[in-house]
């Protein structure tokens, strides 16, 4: 922890401070929140920065921005990475203003600056980086995160974002620098007329969206079933992209919700704009109930994640991450090899918190599926290894609880425009046969149980949340329960354990318990969270539901909050 006054003050008086965000910090008179600005730096984690917006050294602003992106260049030069850099931004506040300011620490380092001229989706930029053989790539956006954060994500050249080596890496640069003296800057307009900054074209998003569209698994006749869908962008990013794909594969009566379809860093009908919470989702409900349709699209402000609703009885059912990742995987499996598409040796990768439900799924397909830590980039490294071997054909699919899908190789990160796609497609499928997406996951918990996964997040703000944090799992590792609830631990894995689980260490425990439930804990790499993956497993959804209940009050306990 560093001597926040002195930082405060070092801020307060430099000659490189722009006067507004002096005067920000001399308005402040709460200590607390003096310190909370500038008792560290903001951390660069495992795919860059993600924080509060505001003046300080532990706020995202231009001048944090600024020293990362120094940072970034300085780490392309010394590994002789190709001098390039795409970079892509969202609807949040200030997100066009952090993807100019990029743009210009890179073109004064002489690395060049290629933006997209309007906001687009995340996977837009991961394409991007490797359409235009990118080092690097730049994503300004904090994900589904509310709006008083924002964030910066730095891709590899693969598209995919940072390995945990190279993560290390740039931070070591970061950190050798002086936030206002160690920083190169050009003008905006100066690199646009020198050419060090540029548009990236038209063609590389039109390329991207046919990229999509390669991934469809229905054939003319099955396209051509009548589907009605409401579509949220949650006030972000997915409008242009997600409208354009639904056009494209014919669906013709497509609504979008009035009060979200506009670009808004506010997010003022949801103050937590994430589809898997209810409350982001409730807009788009309400114009279900008016409109009818087959199905409710709802994607995040970055336009990575999908979260869907379906009809159900009179009403409306939001479906999980996990459901709909299982759901997928059955569909693109049962579609592949009605077609004759299936590949051999066929790989589906998951991440070790999500859903269960998929190793007996795979197993029915034949599909080795392969677990990741939490990250949609693990998935993607997997695809890479793929690719590496020249078996890239093998990737069937990608998914994560978070409600993260990806068909196809054309990217490395999870992507709401495709998953919107498929899930169209799907819902296409399953209603030529008379069900609903709502009927069709009854009948996979019929034929593999009835798997119960549940979140539960709890937030550790502030100077001493981080310890709290830390103090919780300390505890947890040195005297690990022996029973959670009613039921008996069977199993603990640690993944700090690298050797024991075969992937990279974390900081994440498993405990395994009888009658094939599970608990892990982890603190949020991006958020200061501890999150709490639940899995029951019950011989009816009631049973299931019954013991989530049980082990999520259990649980809670262990982190005695």
């Amino acid at each position: 922890m560093q001597d926040y006054r002195a930082v405060y003050t070092a801020w307060c008086q430099s000659p490189a401070l722009d006067e507004d965000t002096r005067a920000e910090l001399l308005a402040l008179k709460d200590e607390g929140e003096i310190e909370d600005r500038f008792y560290r730096d903001l951390a660069f984690g495992t795919g860059g920065l993600r924080g509060l917006l505001g003046a300080g050294s532990n706020r995202m602003n231009i001048y944090t921005v600024r020293r990362a992106t120094q940072g970034l260049a300085n780490y392309i030069k010394a590994q002789g990475l190709t001098p390039r850099v795409a970079i892509s931004y969202d609807s949040r506040i200030n997100s066009d203003l952090f993807a100019r300011e990029t743009a210009r620490v890179l073109a004064a380092n002489g690395v060049e600056a290629w933006l997209y001229p309007r906001l687009e989706p995340t996977p837009a930029l991961s394409f991007a980086v490797r359409a235009l053989g990118c080092g690097a790539g730049v994503c300004v956006t904090a994900s589904h995160n509310p709006a008083r954060y924002n964030g910066y994500k730095v891709y590899g050249a693969d598209g995919c974002q940072i390995t945990l080596d190279a993560a290390r890496a740039v931070l070591k640069e970061i950190e050798a620098l002086r936030i206002f003296e160690d920083v190169k800057l050009i003008d905006f307009a100066g690199g646009l007329e020198q050419k060090t900054i540029r548009w990236i074209p038209e063609t590389v998003l039109d390329d991207f969206l046919a990229a999509v569209q390669a991934q469809s698994v229905l054939n003319p006749e099955a396209q051509a079933e009548p589907l009605k869908v409401v579509y949220t962008p949650l006030n972000g990013t997915g409008l242009e992209c997600v409208s354009r794909i639904a056009e494209k594969i014919g669906v013709q009566q497509f609504w979008v919700v009035p009060e979200q379809k506009d670009p808004d860093g506010n997010f003022p009908t949801c103050p937590y704009p994430n589809p898997e919470v209810r409350q982001a989702m409730e807009k788009g409900l309400a114009l279900c109930r008016e409109k009818k349709p087959d199905l409710l699209l709802g994607t995040d402000p970055d336009c990575d994640r999908v979260g869907i609703a379906v009809p159900d009885g009179e009403d409306y059912r939001l479906m999980s991450g996990n459901e709909v990742g299982v759901l997928l995987l059955d569909f693109l499996c049962a579609r592949r090899l009605e077609e004759g598409s299936m590949p051999q040796r066929p790989v589906a990768v998951t991440t070790i918190v999500s859903s269960r439900m998929a190793t007996p799924l795979a197993e029915h397909y034949g599909v080795e599926l392969r677990r990741t830590l939490t990250g949609f980039k693990f998935i993607g490294e997997q695809i890479g290894l793929l690719e590496g071997q020249g078996e890239a054909d093998r990737f069937v699919f990608g998914f994560e609880e978070s409600y993260g899908y990806l068909a196809g190789s054309y990217v490395r990160d999870k992507d709401g425009v495709v998953a919107s796609m498929l899930i169209c497609e799907m819902a296409r499928w399953y209603k030529r046969r008379g069900l609903t997406l709502a009927q069709a996951m009854e009948k996979l918990y019929e034929t593999y149980g009835y798997y119960r996964d549940s979140l539960h997040s709890f937030a550790f703000e502030g100077v001493q949340g981080m310890g709290q944090m830390q103090a919780i799992m300390e505890n947890l590792r040195a005297q690990p329960p022996r029973q959670i609830g009613q039921a008996a631990v069977t199993a603990v894995t640690d993944y700090q354990n690298a050797g024991a689980t075969g992937l990279p260490a974390a900081d994440v425990l498993e405990f395994s318990l009888e009658g094939g439930g599970r608990l892990m804990i982890r603190p949020s790499g991006t958020e200061p969270k501890i999150k709490l993956y639940l899995t029951s497993v019950g011989g009816t959804a009631e049973e299931a539901r019954q013991r989530d209940e049980a082990l999520a009050q259990a649980a809670q306990q262990l982190l005695k909050v």
